[in-house]
């Protein structure tokens, strides 16, 4: 194997998330979500759009297998809509929203299409967080219910079992920035959130332990590559400070155990920490079959001398809230562009790093790239087609970081790409084009852009052009 070339086991794959395409928001029994309630609210997101319609994936889902079948990928990662097959968050399942994902499951087999079914991306029922949402423990024991009944449901016909999608951004996000739902600016119970999240993986994962041994069982982080603007002293502790929020307050109880105990030395003006149980970390650490990496950007900062300017380059959204929690003294510079249509900085070798100290920190855990993919300003052109010429050099490049990283010795095995469709991008509503596949809101037409057509050849040959 050459470093351009992928062998045959390698997975390509797509992604995509529950509410940003399936629409339906009301129809067969579902219950409202965080993010219903969210975006419904004037001034939450651009253009006061909401996830009501977005892809109408719920309805055209067979037609969006066939694209998947058409591509190539032998895999297809997908999360399941809480509030969809558990309208309350605890108590009754409901049977509409389990045969959806049941006849989607059976539809994916019957293509020869892997499943990969994330258990949580986000959309958190709404009357848990009536209850407390994420800083209260009792969600972390109601997901454990809605693991039991959808494991329980779909059984070994899925193939690998995410209990959560990028817990970062639900703990920090919401609860810390309130850029995203369920909005609030609430620093203790950001990492109250935090550390519920991190139960709620290690509770799910042994429900797929108990009730399907032959799954694998994953769960899904947006790691962050920071870097100091200097090699100052106070600039170094700046990134450890952020990568200890960023990073190690997930893989520290995940895969060693026990969080990082300068993370607790950093956040203690915040918080206690009484929140975490004897045993909850124990309960935490269930042994991974892959650890999923999301990567869209790096990170770049400095110890700010609570004098000079603040940059506004974290890349989160508007907000006078920021979601680094007990970090407030750590300022996020602008970096060099390229950049997406998000405003990220596009920086493959970044993608590389973050693989190498992955290997390095845990040598033997499998990773797959779960997320990687950009927004650009797509537009169709005179001759019917996207051009979009921006996002195949973004792909080929950061694919390129993966196949550097497997060279050197990183046990990665496959990459789903974001996203397999143009669909509702939280607070940016409908503004932001991430999908291979464009998607007209007003037909609801499918087009494969040229990036969909350069991914179906890698994904058949294997082999990086370029």
């Amino acid at each position: 194997m050459t470093a351009r070339n992928f062998p045959e086991s390698f997975v390509w794959g797509s992604a995509t998330a529950a509410y940003q395409i399936e629409g339906a928001a009301t129809e067969d029994g579902r219950g409202r979500s965080i993010w219903d309630t969210y975006s419904h609210t004037p001034g939450r997101t651009l253009n006061g759009d909401t996830g009501d319609v977005a892809a109408d994936h719920y309805h055209r889902w067979p037609q969006d297998l066939d694209h998947i079948a058409g591509l190539g990928l032998s895999a297809y990662r997908f999360s399941i809509s809480w509030p969809r097959v558990q309208p309350g968050g605890s108590g009754r399942f409901n049977p509409a929203g389990l045969d959806f994902y049941a006849r989607l499951v059976d539809g994916l087999l019957e293509r020869g299409i892997r499943p990969v079914a994330t258990m949580y991306h986000w959309d958190l029922p709404q009357e848990l967080e009536d209850a407390g949402g994420w800083p209260a423990r009792d969600t972390a024991l109601r997901f454990e219910e809605y693991a039991s009944g959808i494991v329980g449901a779909l059984g070994d016909r899925v193939h690998t079992w995410t209990t959560l999608n990028e817990p970062w951004c639900s703990a920090y996000l919401g609860y810390g920035s309130g850029v995203h739902a369920p909005g609030r600016t609430e620093p203790a119970a950001a990492l109250a959130a935090v550390h519920h999240l991190n139960l709620a993986h290690g509770l799910a994962g042994r429900v797929v332990r108990e009730l399907v041994p032959s799954a694998e069982l994953s769960v899904t982080l947006n790691l962050h590559v920071v870097r100091g603007a200097s090699g100052s002293d106070a600039d170094r502790d700046a990134v450890r400070r952020i990568d200890a929020l960023a990073n190690r307050a997930f893989l520290g109880p995940m895969l060693d155990g026990a969080y990082p105990a300068d993370l607790l030395a950093d956040t203690a003006a915040v918080t206690d920490w009484s929140f975490v149980r004897s045993g909850d970390e124990k309960l935490i650490a269930v042994p991974l079959d892959v650890l999923g990496v999301n990567y869209y950007s790096s990170t770049l900062v400095r110890a700010w001398d609570g004098h000079s300017a603040r940059s506004d380059a974290d890349g989160h959204g508007a907000s006078t809230h920021s979601p680094w929690v007990g970090a407030e003294d750590v300022d996020f510079l602008p970096q060099p562009g390229p950049y997406t249509a998000m405003g990220w900085n596009i920086d493959p070798p970044a993608f590389t790093e973050l693989l190498l100290r992955l290997r390095h920190d845990y040598p033997g855990q499998p990773l797959m790239i779960t997320e990687n993919g950009a927004a650009f300003d797509d537009v169709v052109a005179a001759d019917g087609r996207v051009h979009d010429d921006r996002r195949i050099d973004y792909l080929r490049r950061h694919i390129g970081a993966v196949a550097d990283a497997r060279a050197q010795g990183v046990d990665v095995r496959g990459y789903f790409v974001w996203s397999l469709l143009d669909n509702f991008e939280w607070g940016y509503g409908y503004d932001r084009r991430f999908g291979i596949i464009r998607v007209d809101y007003d037909t609801q037409e499918r087009l494969w852009k040229d990036s969909a057509h350069w991914y179906h050849r890698l994904a058949h040959t294997g082999h990086l052009d370029g």
